[in-house]
């Protein structure tokens, strides 16, 4: 009896494609072909080149990953990586996937603070803190988050690239020195309970829902972020967080009530009004 023959990567990845396909997921062959470079360690490209070699033992791991995309797991938590600006991090149930859109708060920030002492308010992941850590000249960089679960990713990640980043558990600003900073950042839950329920699946079912809820008007940590951060913050330093764009102008307001000075709505990548930008002044 002649022997089985091997399966090749290119039927692997193209049956494996079909099925993502089928499931419904966008963008099929391309997210097959990542999640193949996943199992094999190497690239996408290397899929493509050498798709006439055996899969080999990378055949029933690449089943599993795609079987679990398929059920509408996240690619970057099958994957269990999420790239930001120029990291590579790792990323699972235990805090939000970094996105694209917040890789701009980062330079916002940057181009109004490069030194001093830096917070980065609800770190998650955090990809703000160690994007800041490693780009910035800050003598300081601290990352707070109620979160145990999400405070372990964000160490995993901080001891993976090897920034200097101090960690620290609380709600908001509340582990921060009172005057000690020059600058604060933040990706804070800012939907609605109503928006969060109309969310896609994907999200709601793998994402940590106190990251993304804000409230019933998705303005509660918002609006405590800019009240606390006036005590954390020296005269003159900065806060810059990312907002819904639908309540951008409601953001700005609150800013300005409170007594922040300099503020300004800016848009992201795609156009949207997602960042308040304001600045601490000496009465606020």
């Amino acid at each position: 009896m002649a022997p089985e023959l091997a399966v090749t990567i290119h039927a692997l990845v193209g049956g494996g494609a079909a099925r993502l396909a089928a499931a419904g997921v966008p963008a099929a062959r391309r997210e097959a072909l990542a999640l193949w470079a996943a199992v094999g360690g190497g690239s996408p490209g290397a899929g493509v080149l050498d798709g006439d070699r055996s899969a080999g033992t990378g055949a029933e791991p690449f089943q599993a990953a795609v079987q679990r995309r398929a059920a509408g797991e996240p690619l970057a938590h099958v994957i269990g990586r999420a790239g930001f600006r120029h990291l590579d991090l790792v990323s699972d149930h235990r805090a939000l996937i970094p996105r694209p859109e917040t890789e701009g708060l980062v330079e916002l920030l940057l181009g109004v603070a490069g030194t001093g002492r830096v917070a980065d308010v609800g770190t998650g992941s955090g990809c703000l803190a160690l994007s800041l850590a490693t780009e910035g000249g800050f003598s300081e960089v601290v990352a707070t988050d109620v979160s145990s679960a999400a405070l372990s990713l964000a160490r995993e990640n901080r001891d993976r690239i090897g920034a200097r980043v101090l960690l620290a558990q609380g709600d908001l600003c509340r582990p921060l020195r009172s005057g000690a900073f020059d600058a604060l950042v933040s990706n804070p839950p800012y939907l609605t309970v109503d928006e969060y329920a109309a969310l896609d699946p994907a999200v709601r079912a793998w994402e940590p829902r106190e990251a993304l809820v804000g409230g019933v008007d998705g303005l509660e940590s918002i609006s405590r972020l800019l009240d606390e951060g006036r005590a954390v913050l020296r005269t003159g330093g900065w806060v810059a967080m990312e907002i819904d764009c639908s309540r951008a102008a409601e953001c700005a307001g609150r800013a300005g009530a409170l007594g922040w000075t300099d503020v300004g709505i800016h848009a992201d990548l795609f156009g949207r009004e997602r960042y308040l930008l304001a600045r601490r002044s000496d009465t606020t």
